[in-house]
C-alpha cells in the first residue's frame, strides 16, 4: 500500500534510461506479521473504504500526483476519492489537483495549522515537508498538529533527508534524533533508505544491481522513512 505514495530516489526514473525500480516502502511494510488487514503499521491500522487519509505540504506535487495513486489503485488500497485530503500552501497545485481528484477535500493553507478536527485521520503522510520548513517554531508547530490530526491508533508514513545537501541552502535535514523530539507522542519504526541520488544517478543507469548493493551500505543513504503510530 505505501509504495503507491513513496519511491526511493533509485526506483525513479533519472538520465540513462534507468527503469523503475522497488520501494523500500514496500519491504518495511512486507515486514509486518501478516494476521493484520492491509496493515500500514505494527499499530494495527487497517486501510479500508470509509477511512479519511490526509497528505500534507505539497500533496499533489511531483509526477504520478501523490493522492491520485491512493485512490486509483483500489486492488492494493481500496481508498475512496471522497476520503482523501490535502493541503497545500500553492493555491496552484490545489487547484490542479482538485481537476484531478474532484471529490477530494483538497485545500490550500499552513501546514502548522490544520484546518481539521482532532483525531480525524487513519493515514497522515508527510514526504519531504518538514526539510523545507527551516524555522524549527514552525516544525514543532507542523508536528504538533499531525499528532493533533492523527486518530488514535493512526499512522504518519514520513520520508525525507536525513543528511543536509550543502548545494541547496533552502532545506535542513532531520535526523533520527530530531524525528523523534518532533513526535514523542508516537512510535514505530525508523530506517535510513535511499542511495544518496548524486551516486544513484551516477551509477544506476549503468548497473541496476551496483546500485542496490550500494544502497544497502547505511553510510550511502541520505533519507529516512518512518512509520510512526498514534498511541489508543
Amino acid at each position: 500500500m505505501i509504495d503507491l505514495c513513496y519511491e526511493s530516489t533509485i526506483g525513479k526514473r533519472v538520465p540513462g534510461n534507468q527503469a523503475r525500480g522497488p520501494s523500500p516502502v514496500r519491504a518495511l511494510v512486507t515486514r509486518i506479521p501478516s494476521g493484520q488487514k492491509r496493515p500500514v503499521a505494527r499499530g494495527g491500522n487497517d486501510v479500508t473504504p470509509g477511512r479519511r487519509f490526509s497528505q500534507v505540504g505539497r500533496p499533489l506535487s511531483g509526477s504520478g500526483f501523490r493522492l491520485a495513486r491512493l485512490a486509483r489503485n483500489p486492488a492494493q488500497l481500496g481508498v475512496r476519492e471522497r476520503d482523501l485530503h490535502g493541503i497545500d500552501r500553492d493555491p496552484i497545485e490545489v487547484n490542479r489537483g482538485r481537476e484531478v481528484l474532484p471529490p477530494a477535500d483538497l485545500r490550500a493553507g499552513d501546514v502548522s495549522n490544520l484546518p481539521w478536527e482532532s483525531n480525524r485521520f487513519r493515514l497522515v503522510i508527510a514526504s519531504t515537508l518538514f526539510t523545507s520548513l527551516l524555522d524549527q517554531g514552525v516544525r514543532q508547530r507542523a508536528a504538533d498538529e499531525i499528532t493533533r490530526v492523527l486518530a488514535k491508533g493512526g499512522a504518519l508514513l514520513w520520508y525525507d533527508l536525513a543528511v543536509n545537501n550543502p548545494r541547496n541552502p533552502a532545506v535542513r535535514k532531520v535526523s533520527r534524533q530530531e524525528l523523534r523530539q518532533l513526535f514523542p507522542r508516537l512510535a514505530g519504526e525508523i530506517r535510513s533508505v535511499t542511495l544518496a541520488p548524486p551516486l544513484a544517478r551516477l551509477v544506476a543507469p549503468r548497473s541496476w544491481v551496483l546500485a542496490t548493493l550500494m544502497e544497502a551500505i547505511p553510510l550511502l543513504r541520505t533519507h529516512l522513512l518512518a512509520v510512526l503510530v498514534k498511541p489508543r
